[in-house]
């Protein structure tokens, strides 16, 4: 077993070392694994809960074949329920109520063998999906595969659920868990401010006027950053905290300007008639960022402090919005011209590289992609039917997931 999953990971490094590359290559069957309640606390539905989303999370790492029938077993045995004789791996959990505490014992049981063990302990188990989340990503790096440490990320949305009307939310990857943190008015394009997550800024519309806020998710500060007529929005914080991408309409069309948190000094990096927007910061202090300045949307890029402009995406008319890391750009491009219904939005990845393009979704409207910090993973939102998803796509290992919104309509996300 370990000889084929060596082969696995082998050809997908050979084909992931250019990840614009789609290659189909089929593998014959990817090892079994199963997951075992142990629990006799938290009968209350959280241990059903806890083994839903550990399903779901060995699914996206995307190294197995997942069993999602429900099992339960006796945590102290080494040999695995008789359901389970034939799984090449079984997942063995037990969840301990200790004064308010929740204590979480897993075992990776092999051939009746224990390979590896995991014991935590979680304060709040309301927040038992992020635990979740540690653990799947702790199983996936005891198997060798790539890193997956963008499971553990907290995710912010915003979500409409009215006119004029939106609340933002702290959640996960796969909105298993929600939390409000503003809900009265218009709050929307929530940014996260800091790489610890606790601070985000947001844009509220205040008397008609946007307003840019710093919001702290522990210390429930908010602080007015500034406030500009027409448009004003974060669309990206640079990797120390100190730096700003705005797009801002102070004089009608929106331009592109710099906000210095430290100093609080604004700076305009583009000067165009038509409209620049939502900048994407990229390695050698340069940015990318959409224009209409061919008479459509696409994607250019631009050195601070120069006036140069490069063109990023030759291929597509209506390519509205972008996420940038390191020489890779995936970007959303409109695909079908409907005037009396709702058109095709897809996702598509170029690197600054190569000639070659990826798409990277079939339907629906896809739109607001964001790389993970590794790159080896696009988060993006989904519409589809009247139905608002959080889409993940593994680029290497070739895999698209969705995870639905219950409820109200994302109207951005950051990760």
């Amino acid at each position: 077993m370990r000889i084929f999953i060596g082969v696995l990971f082998s050809v997908l490094m050979l084909w992931g070392s250019d990840a614009t590359i789609e290659v189909r290559k089929s593998v014959d069957s990817l090892p079994s694994i199963a997951v075992e309640d142990a629990s006799s606390d938290y009968q209350d539905g959280l241990s059903k809960r806890f083994f839903r989303v550990l399903v779901g999370d060995l699914n996206v790492l995307s190294i197995f074949n997942v069993d999602r029938d429900y099992a339960t077993a006796d945590f102290e045995k080494e040999d695995v329920a008789d359901l389970h004789k034939e799984i090449d791996y079984v997942v063995r959990y037990r969840l301990v109520e200790d004064n308010g505490v929740m204590i979480v014992n897993v075992k990776l049981i092999n051939n009746d063998k224990v390979m590896h063990t995991i014991d935590y302990r979680i304060k709040n188990p309301r927040q038992y999906v992020f635990l979740v989340h540690t653990i799947a990503a702790e199983i996936n790096d005891f198997m060798g595969a790539d890193p997956v440490d963008w499971m553990k990320e907290k995710v912010v949305i915003s979500r409409t659920t009215g006119p004029r009307v939106s609340e933002i939310l702290i959640t996960d990857y796969t909105l298993s868990y929600q939390f409000s943190i503003k809900k009265n008015g218009l709050n929307i394009f929530p940014k996260w401010a800091d790489k610890a997550k606790k601070y985000l800024y947001y844009t509220a519309l205040t008397n008609g006027v946007p307003e840019l806020h710093k919001y702290g998710i522990y210390d429930k500060s908010d602080v007015l950053i500034l406030k500009s007529d027409g448009m004003l929005v974060c669309s990206d914080v640079s990797d120390d905290g100190n730096r700003l991408l705005l797009s801002m309409a102070p004089k009608g069309q929106p331009d592109i300007y710099e906000y210095d948190v430290q100093n609080r000094k604004l700076k305009r990096l583009t000067r165009y008639s038509g409209i620049d927007v939502n900048a994407q910061y990229l390695a050698d202090d340069k940015i990318a960022f959409i224009s209409n300045r061919f008479g459509y949307p696409n994607v250019f890029a631009k050195k601070i402090g120069s006036d140069a402009v490069e063109q990023m995406v030759y291929v597509g008319k209506s390519n509205s919005a972008c996420s940038a890391h390191n020489n890779y750009i995936v970007y959303k491009a409109r695909e079908s011209s409907n005037a009396f219904s709702k058109n095709t939005f897809n996702l598509h990845l170029i690197s600054t590289k190569t000639d070659f393009i990826r798409r990277l979704t079939v339907t629906g409207i896809n739109e607001y992609p964001l790389f993970s910090r590794d790159g080896g993973t696009v988060l993006f939102v989904k519409k589809y039917k009247n139905q608002s998803s959080v889409g993940v796509i593994r680029l290497n290992q070739n895999k698209n997931y969705l995870f639905p919104l219950t409820g109200g309509d994302i109207q951005s996300i950051d990760w």
